[in-house]
């Protein structure tokens, strides 16, 4: 089965780490240099960018997901604040123009995932 996965920043493993565990994610692997996450069939890598200012990062991805809702309930749940500003935080669900649903998660580092439902 062919894939790819996102290569993100983190400015600290141990911090992303605990973000990403309280959504369901756990490590698959990690040393000085890279991490990798894996939440069922989704993967998130990172590697280390410690001077990284998060309201500057323009780093972003999208999951998309069987259950966008589910997910988003999983963050609210987990502490992420709704709101427009700051990081982490998420942004609801909404219908597109392009008849896509999709919400935003940012995560501490500053990185978009947007969420986009199957």
């Amino acid at each position: 089965m062919d894939q790819v996965t996102p290569n993100l920043p983190s400015r600290d493993f141990e911090s992303t780490s605990s973000f990403y565990s309280r959504l369901g994610f756990i490590e698959g692997w990690r040393d000085d240099g890279w991490m990798v996450l894996t939440r069922d069939s989704l993967t998130l890598e990172f590697f280390p960018h410690p001077e990284l200012n998060p309201a500057d990062s323009w780093f972003s991805c999208c999951l998309r997901l069987d259950d966008l809702s589910g997910f988003y309930a999983l963050c609210t749940e987990a502490g992420v604040p709704e709101q427009c500003w700051g990081h982490p935080r998420v942004q609801p669900p909404q219908k597109e123009d392009s008849g896509l649903t999709i919400a935003a998660l940012i995560d501490p580092d500053g990185t978009l995932l947007r969420l986009i439902q199957n």
